[in-house]
């Protein structure tokens, strides 16, 4: 009977995403290594080590989630959330300051970036404002009502405001791409959504008014370093020594790798230090330049199969909660590998995100793991029927 029963468990766990992160390890393992050789001489694991610590310490924080009940996060959202805004705070009064931005706490040694951890955070509040509104509206309501998106709105602007104001115009993105997600999944109406379409393009509108008339209004809105890299993106060839150097650098190793790319540690303009941040924010140039098409298009394919098993575990979910969560970790995920992956290649302008999974850094990789852990916890807590 104790035989069967663990069989039973066992098989909750879904090896397939197991599998893809273990992919995605050796595959961040080594193209960290080859990042590392740029920067340290004498001991050229430093990168690796430390990925491999962050990797053990996420993995085990993941598996704790899993076996962590998924329902008691409602009960959890509205403290999380508050923690999270809370450290936002902080971070404006005692953050540490680097290359221009205030976004880290620095806890001993290890800098804690609040912004990644308010990703989770949100996430789950905004489930749980769904979820509440699920279990009470009436048989009647097919939509959405306007009251729910507010709501979703109100709890995603005070920590994207305060994300902006670091500045890191990427990790507010993403807490906009994860508001859109949400709304979109609470099956609001298209009247709605149109309605929240129209007015981001007015705001965008305003800014491009604002930019060429007013300036010194601009200026409030978008930082200096954030409009370079604007001009950068949009007029790389004219900038390609100052504000796209970074995105020019990246584009010739990304189309000198070809086919099969140069090969481990042979890559030009990665081992050269021509492309700045390259185990961060740029591990896909350095990924498409030493192992060309075939890698890049491997790697690519890994996260198709990963977004894949995701849908499948939400629309298999039992519980619509779980669905609202593994849903909020798709947009979550999908949106920084989207603008990571584009911004390299030149299709959208750069904003610092992180490679999920691949990229090396400690806060980034512990809040994706985590996010992982949800996604694990709802698959083990999902119940299949005989008939449905």
């Amino acid at each position: 009977m104790g035989t069967e029963s663990n069989k039973l468990e066992y098989s909750r766990i879904d090896y397939t995403l197991l599998f893809l992160l273990f992919l995605l390890f050796i595959i961040s393992l080594v193209a960290v290594y080859s990042a590392s050789g740029q920067y340290f001489v004498n001991d050229p694991y430093y990168f690796v080590k430390r990925q491999i610590i962050w990797y053990i310490i996420g993995v085990g924080i993941m598996f704790s989630i899993m076996f962590f009940d998924y329902e008691l996060l409602e009960n959890l959202a509205l403290p999380f959330y508050f923690l999270g805004l809370s450290l936002l705070v902080a971070v404006h009064l005692f953050g540490t300051v680097r290359n221009g931005s205030q976004r880290w706490i620095n806890l001993g040694g290890f800098m804690l970036q609040p912004s990644e951890f308010m990703k989770i955070f949100l996430l789950i509040v905004l489930a749980g404002v769904i979820y509440k509104w699920a279990k009470e509206k009436h048989e009647l309501d097919t939509k959405t009502p306007i009251s729910v998106v507010v709501k979703i709105m109100i709890y995603s602007l005070p920590p994207f405001g305060l994300i902006l104001l670091q500045p890191d115009l990427g990790t507010a993105l993403v807490i906009g791409a994860i508001m859109v997600t949400m709304i979109f999944i609470s099956g609001t109406s298209w009247r709605i959504l149109t309605l929240l379409a129209g007015t981001i393009i007015a705001g965008l509108a305003t800014l491009v008014y604002l930019h060429n008339n007013h300036i010194e209004l601009f200026s409030k809105f978008i930082k200096p370093h954030q409009l370079e890299r604007i001009y950068g993106w949009l007029s790389r060839e004219e900038y390609a020594s100052s504000y796209g150097f970074q995105l020019t650098e990246a584009l010739k190793g990304i189309g000198s790798g070809q086919v099969s790319g140069r090969g481990l540690l042979e890559g030009v303009q990665s081992q050269s230090g021509r492309i700045p941040e390259v185990q961060t924010d740029f591990i896909f140039a350095l990924i498409g330049e030493e192992f060309g098409f075939i890698g890049a298009t491997l790697v690519i394919s890994i996260y198709f199969i990963m977004s894949y098993r995701l849908i499948i575990i939400a629309i298999s979910c039992d519980n619509p909660y779980g669905t609202y969560l593994v849903t909020g970790v798709i947009g979550l995920l999908a949106f920084q590998i989207f603008q990571n992956i584009a911004m390299t290649i030149g299709l959208m302008p750069i904003t610092g995100l992180a490679l999920p999974f691949m990229s090396y850094g400690g806060s980034a990789l512990l809040t994706n793991m985590i996010a992982m852990g949800i996604v694990m916890s709802v698959k083990y807590r999902t119940k299949r029927f005989m008939f449905n």
